[in-house]
């Protein structure tokens, strides 16, 4: 990945962030984030993998739909 792909996603990372409200309530602390980061990781390997994962794509994709007045 070229760097300025790689800087440009890794805004579009942070703003992930912001727009779930993460940051504010972990009072920007680093270390809160990537707790929570780290306790997600391990969702990723566990045996509720797939469950997780379309549970969490579901929840996000309406939340950005509902952002950009595509709401149901």
């Amino acid at each position: 990945m070229k760097r300025h792909q790689r800087a440009r996603r890794l805004i579009e990372l942070g703003k992930l962030v912001v727009k779930a409200g993460l940051a504010e309530l972990a009072g920007d602390d680093p270390a809160v984030l990537l707790g929570l980061f780290l306790e997600a990781a391990e969702t990723f390997e566990g045996e509720e993998r797939e469950e997780k994962l379309s549970l969490w794509r579901e929840h996000g994709r309406r939340a950005l739909a509902d952002e950009n007045g595509h709401g149901p």
